[in-house]
């Protein structure tokens, strides 16, 4: 009987050794920042991922534990244009290249194109799910369509009206130019 690995405190190297698999969902209310995003009332959502490790050979010949993610859920944001609720759907597709050292993470994220990231014993996997989804949210989210008309016009009628009054410092300035 196997156990399911704690999401939370994942042995990266032991889980690239093997060449797990992993895949799962999560309740949206696990992952905090990601849920305060989500409308108020908003049905329960989840968060599904699927995570799988390897060990490939790295330039100095020995091998690094990889982890392949990939995660998707659905949020029901507010669109920027006409602010009324939609639906979002925000995935990501990934792959992480752990090495021994935080150090040695930052010289190489900087020249790699893959993310580098420190190896750990006590990995959290749905901190990283979430943080990739942070990442994959759209800047400003929009409709395609929105379903109602907007409003887009230059100048509202009724603002002209109410400032086509003189200017009283317009008098002022007569008053002065008089001799």
């Amino acid at each position: 009987m196997s156990t399911k690995p704690n999401l939370r405190k994942l042995a990266v190297l032991a889980f690239g050794k093997s060449e797990a698999e992993l895949e799962g969902a999560e309740p949206l209310d696990q992952f905090e920042r990601l849920s305060s995003l989500q409308q108020q009332d908003a049905a329960p959502a989840v968060v599904q991922f699927q995570a799988r490790g390897t060990m490939r050979p790295s330039s100095t010949g020995e091998s690094d534990p990889w982890l392949h993610l990939a995660a998707q859920t659905r949020l029901k944001l507010v669109c920027q244009r006409c602010l009324a609720p939609m639906e979002e759907r925000v995935s990501f597709e990934r792959d992480f290249r752990f090495v021994e050292s935080e150090a040695r993470a930052e010289r190489e994220d900087e020249d790699s194109e893959e993310d580098v990231l420190a190896l750990s014993n006590d990995f959290d996997l749905l901190t990283l799910v979430e943080d990739e989804l942070l990442m994959a949210l759209p800047t400003s989210p929009m409709h395609a369509v929105c379903p109602t008309e907007l409003m887009l016009r230059v100048a509202d009628p009724d603002f002209l009206e109410a400032n086509s009054k003189p200017n009283p410092f317009a008098v002022l300035a007569s008053l002065k130019a008089k001799p």
